[in-house]
């Protein structure tokens, strides 16, 4: 009961952080959806813009953005909610290699969202401007251009965890660093597969995700390497 009652604690003040936030974020829903629109915006020709197709797109569209972008905000503090009542229950050792990880994965998918923005997008919409046929004019609709953002959004922020998910496994004895080594030939492929799944149909989003991918796998691959477990003496190499 005492864990039920703290769980609930947990809940109730990491759904009132993201709550608080999302309402002080609504007064610049309309400012948020306009920064957003910018890699797009600088890339139309003159004279282009978005347009909502539906009638309650240009409400509830902004909304949507708010919310998200408060969710993305208060990871932080609903991961230290979440840490705060596993925490209890590590051991010590866990808990040295659990925290880093967790800010480790924090970061990096700070930095895939962040990468997503201001490369991935820009290079995305030079691209389409450019492959649009003549006499045809590319107005996208808020609604639809807020879904392909954060599309990309979550794709490149999850793909950037890449190497905390190696460690992860290297961890728990599921894989070896020499093993990683080993299947690189098939994570390559397989990675310019999840690319072309995950990623709008353009040859430059695919490549844009998929070499920072393989890079982010051999980094990855020295991470295992250095926080492997240590082994006992006289022990068989796990490799």
């Amino acid at each position: 009961m005492d864990h039920l009652l703290e769980l609930r604690t947990r809940l109730l003040r990491a759904v009132a952080g993201l709550v608080l936030l999302f309402v002080a974020l609504l007064p610049f829903a309309n400012r948020l959806y306009a920064l957003l629109a910018q890699p797009l915006l600088e890339k139309l020709p003159k004279g282009g813009q978005l347009i909502a197709v539906e009638v309650a797109s240009p409400f509830f569209a902004p909304l949507k953005l708010a919310f998200f972008v408060a969710l993305v905000v208060a990871m932080p503090w609903l991961l230290y909610q979440l840490w705060a009542f596993v925490a209890p229950g590590l051991y010590k050792r866990e808990r040295k290699l659990a925290l880093p990880l967790l800010v480790s994965a924090l970061i990096l998918f700070y930095i895939g969202c962040s990468f997503a923005y201001f490369i991935v997008l820009p290079a995305v919409f030079t691209f389409l401007n450019k492959v649009t046929p003549a006499g045809v004019a590319m107005m996208t609709d808020i609604n639809a251009y807020l879904d392909f953002v954060l599309v990309i959004f979550l794709a490149f922020g999850a793909s950037f965890e890449l190497p905390v998910a190696l460690v992860i496994l290297a961890l728990l004895g599921w894989v070896t660093p020499k093993q990683l080594r080993e299947w690189r030939g098939y994570a390559v492929v397989a990675i310019f597969v999840l690319a072309a799944i995950i990623t709008p149909p353009d040859v430059v989003s695919q490549l844009l995700l998929a070499v920072p991918m393989i890079l982010l796998y051999e980094a990855g691959i020295v991470a295992a390497s250095a926080m492997r477990p240590t082994r006992t003496p006289g022990a068989a190499s796990p490799e």
